[in-house]
C-alpha cells in the first residue's frame, strides 16, 4: 500500500482542461434541447404537449440514474477494497458531484407532470379514489395509500436527496484526502459508502417503482426494481468508460491502461447479461402466466409502432454485448470499446423509451423533434455539468491508498 513510492513519470496533478469544442458543443447542445421542449409544450396539440413531458421525464430520469449510478461505482470500490479503479475514480466522482443538480431537474419535471395531469394521469386524476364520482378505479383507490401525490413526492425527494448527499459528501472527502494524505478520509468514506450501499440498495427499487413503473398504475412489476437498476448500472459503467476513452485519446491520464479498460469492459458485459436475465424473467413470467391484468403490459408494446424497438432493445443490450465483449482482446482496445459504450446507451434510452412511452402518450404515432432534442440538451447538459466538475481538481487521486496498486494493475 505505498503511496509515496511513485517512481513514475506520471504527473498526478495534471488537471483536465474542459474549454473549445467540447464546452461550446455542450452549449449549443443544451440551446438545442432547451427549443426542443419549447416547441413540443407551446405547440398546442395536445399529443406533443404529452411527448414532451415524456421525454423530459425519459432523459431526466436517465441523466439522474447515470449521475446514482456514478455514486454506486464510487462506494463499491470503498466498501470492497478494490484497488485496480483508484486511478480512474475521479470520472465516476465528477458524476456523483452533478446528482444534486439531476435530481433537482428531475423533481421539477415530476411535479409539473404531476400538476399537469400529463404523466402520472392514471393514479393521479379527479375523483379517481372517489367512490362516487364517475372516473373511479377501484383499482387505483386500493392503492392509494401509497399512490398519492404527497406521499409520492415526499419519497422522491428523501430517496434523490439521501443520495445526493452520500454521493457529494464521498467526492468532497475524496479531494480532502488530496489535501490532507493520511487515511482519515479513507476510514470515513469506507464507513459512508456502507451506510450508503444498504439505503440505496433497498430504496431504488421503490424510486423506480414510483418514477416509472405507476405511469401505468393497474400494473406492476416485484421485478420491475432490478430491472431498472440494472439498466442504470450498465448505462453509468458504459459513461464511465466513454469518459475515460476519451480523455486517454485527448493525451490525459497516462497511468490508466488496457487493463483497466479490460476490467470495465468485464462489468459492462457481466452486467448485460443480468440485465437480460431481469428482462427475460418479467417478460417470460408475465407471458406465461397470461392474467389479462398483467399481458396488457407487453400488449401495448407490441402494437405496431412499439414492436421493432421492443426487440431491437434486447438485439442492442444483450446481443451486441454478448457477441463483442465476449473476446478479451476486444475489451481492451479503446475504439471498439467507445462503439460498444455509444451504442449501449443509445439501447437504453430505447430502454426507458419503451418502458416510459407507452403508459404517458396514449395516441403516440410521432418520433421526431421533442424526441430527439430533448435527448441532444440533456446530453449538452451532462457533459457541461460532468466535464467542467472533472476539470475542478486533479485527474488523480494522488493520497488514494490503492493508487500505487492501481498504477500496477494488471489481468
Amino acid at each position: 500500500m505505498g503511496t509515496h513510492s511513485h517512481h513514475h513519470d506520471y504527473n498526478f496533478g495534471e488537471r483536465y482542461t474542459f474549454a473549445g469544442k467540447a464546452k461550446i458543443g455542450s452549449i449549443i447542445a443544451i440551446v438545442v434541447g432547451i427549443a426542443a421542449v419549447a416547441f413540443g409544450l407551446l405547440s398546442g396539440d395536445h399529443i406533443t404537449v404529452e411527448r414532451t413531458y415524456a421525454n423530459l421525464l425519459l432523459m431526466g430520469y436517465y441523466f439522474t440514474c447515470v449521475c446514482a449510478a456514478g455514486a454506486f461505482f464510487v462506494a463499491l470500490q470503498l466498501v470492497t477494497q478494490s484497488g485496480w479503479s483508484a486511478g480512474l475514480i475521479r470520472i465516476p466522482q465528477a458524476m456523483a458531484s452533478v446528482l444534486p443538480i439531476a435530481s433537482v431537474i428531475l423533481l421539477v419535471i415530476v411535479g409539473l407532470g404531476l400538476y399537469s395531469h400529463n404523466l402520472y394521469h392514471h393514479w393521479y386524476a379527479e375523483g379517481i379514489t372517489d367512490v362516487n364520482s364517475p372516473n373511479y378505479d377501484s383499482l387505483v383507490a386500493g392503492k392509494s395509500a401509497f399512490l398519492n401525490m404527497p406521499g409520492f413526492l415526499l419519497r422522491q425527494i428523501i430517496f434523490m436527496g439521501s443520495y445526493s448527499i452520500f454521493a457529494v459528501i464521498l467526492a468532497r472527502l475524496s479531494y480532502k484526502e488530496d489535501l490532507d494524505g493520511g487515511l482519515n478520509s479513507y476510514k470515513k468514506s469506507f464507513k459512508l459508502s456502507a451506510i450508503f450501499l444498504v439505503i440505496f440498495g433497498f430504496t431504488t427499487p421503490i424510486w423506480s417503482f414510483d418514477t416509472i413503473m405507476s405511469l401505468e398504475a393497474h400494473w406492476f412489476s416485484t421485478m420491475f426494481g432490478w430491472y431498472n437498476f440494472a439498466a442504470m448500472w450498465v448505462s453509468g459503467l458504459s459513461l464511465i468508460t466513454l469518459i475515460l476513452i476519451l480523455l486517454k485519446k485527448a493525451g490525459y491520464m497516462a497511468w490508466v491502461n488496457e487493463n483497466h479498460l479490460h476490467d470495465l469492459g468485464k462489468l459492462m458485459f457481466g452486467f448485460s447479461i443480468f440485465w437480460t436475465y431481469v428482462w427475460f424473467a418479467q417478460f417470460m413470467l408475465i407471458w406465461y402466466s397470461n392474467i389479462p391484468e398483467e399481458t396488457v403490459y407487453f400488449y401495448k408494446r407490441w402494437e405496431p409502432e412499439y414492436k421493432p424497438w421492443f426487440w431491437l432493445s434486447i438485439i442492442i443490450n444483450f446481443v451486441a454485448p454478448l457477441l463483442i465483449l465476449v473476446d478479451r482482446d476486444v475489451k481492451r482496445k479503446q475504439n471498439i470499446m467507445l462503439f460498444v459504450c455509444i451504442l449501449l446507451l443509445l439501447g437504453h434510452w430505447l430502454d426507458y423509451y419503451i418502458m416510459i412511452m407507452p403508459g404517458t402518450v396514449e395516441n403516440h404515432r410521432g418520433f421526431g423533434i421533442p424526441e430527439i432534442g430533448t435527448a441532444i440538451g440533456f446530453v449538452g447538459l451532462f457533459t457541461f455539468l460532468v466535464m467542467s466538475k472533472l476539470s475542478k481538481h486533479p485527474l488523480a487521486a494522488k493520497n488514494h491508498p490503492f493508487l500505487e496498486e492501481s498504477l500496477h494493475h494488471q489481468i
